[in-house]
């Protein structure tokens, strides 16, 4: 699927329209440095009715909120990471056997470890448009 955003509004429809057609509850979102990937896991949150407005974990590389419907959702920031290793240490491997949904910034960060069963978003800043493709 793809989608363009011209307006930070339109991220809004773009996070339903992933949340309707994602088939693993592990995304990964893929783009340069402001590219937007944080701002769209915002628009999902809001689209989950999380409890609280979501922010980059940089520093705590782990953030859970609780969804309307009162389920966990985990949000991951591995930019700061130097290996695999150091995912594995935090006991990454729990979040992404929960079953729960996780949405993971930087995956190429700990490549290795991602598991094949991911959905991937991938985005691209192209004249001042957001350009997203979701691939299951």
């Amino acid at each position: 699927m793809r989608f363009e955003a011209r307006e930070p509004e339109e991220l809004n429809e773009v996070a339903r329209a992933i949340l309707d057609h994602h088939t693993h509850p592990l995304l990964a979102f893929y783009g340069e440095m402001g590219a937007g990937k944080t701002t769209l896991i915002k628009a999902i949150c809001r689209a989950l009715e999380c409890t609280e407005e979501a922010h980059s974990p940089t520093y705590g590389l782990v953030n859970e909120y609780q969804s309307g419907k009162g389920e966990p959702v985990f949000h991951f920031d591995f930019y700061r990471l130097d290996s695999p290793e150091e995912a594995m240490d935090f006991g990454v491997e729990e979040y992404f056997d929960s079953g729960h949904l996780c949405l993971m910034e930087w995956p190429e960060r700990i490549g290795p470890i991602v598991p094949q069963a991911h959905t991937k978003i991938r985005i691209e800043v192209v004249n001042s448009v957001r350009i997203i493709e979701m691939e299951t």
